[in-house]
């Protein structure tokens, strides 16, 4: 099978590869020849994804997935949220965007948090299926670790030992993360799928 992840972010391509199923063909966007930036004028992380899957279905009609990620925090009412990626402009540097949150939560005593991941997979023109994840966790009060990418020198997931994401290898890092758990639930699908059409 073939699938297209809508996404131009190398990082989460190497993450996402190898949590699917042997035999099943990742494509890029570039892969299908599609160079230009996916709208994402959705308010929610749900309607985002769905637009950037919909989007390379309708123009380039092969099967794909998109994800939106969010990094909510409790303490700003759940923002970054869905602006998360340009929280500091439309730049959508990581740096910037970090460096903005900390002076949002600085002398903030709460600094809890949840990345949230939404993935929406669009097969044909009338089948559509969702996939979420999340992994609750805290701000780190300074950037640590070099690994990652986005909001990840500063998010230290709960069920973890203490380091934030950046600090962790890639495969550590997908024992916790939310959009591990969301390609859990994508992957499950496409391995019963698998299983039916044999």
């Amino acid at each position: 099978m073939r699938l297209c992840f809508a996404s131009n972010n190398a990082h989460k391509l190497d993450e996402i590869r190898p949590l699917l199923p042997a035999g099943l063909e990742l494509l890029s966007l570039a892969d299908i020849g599609c160079h230009e930036e996916l709208p994402e004028t959705q308010p929610t992380l749900e309607g985002n994804a769905r637009q950037k899957a919909q989007y390379v279905w309708d123009h380039f009609g092969v099967a794909c997935f998109a994800d939106d990620t969010g990094l909510e925090v409790d303490a700003l009412g759940g923002e970054p949220g869905v602006y998360s990626a340009r929280y500091a402009g439309p730049q959508r540097e990581a740096a910037d965007n970090v460096a903005k949150l900390l002076r949002e939560l600085a002398g903030q005593a709460d600094r809890q948090a949840g990345f949230r991941t939404v993935i929406s997979l669009v097969l044909s023109a009338t089948e559509v299926r969702e996939f979420s994840g999340q992994v609750r966790g805290s701000i780190a009060a300074a950037p640590s670790g070099g690994r990652g990418f986005g909001y990840d020198p500063v998010f230290v997931p709960g069920e973890g030992d203490g380091r934030t994401f950046a600090e962790m290898t890639l495969a550590e890092k997908n024992q916790l993360s939310h959009r591990a758990r969301a390609v859990a639930g994508l992957v499950a699908f496409l391995n019963a799928e698998a299983g039916a059409g044999q």
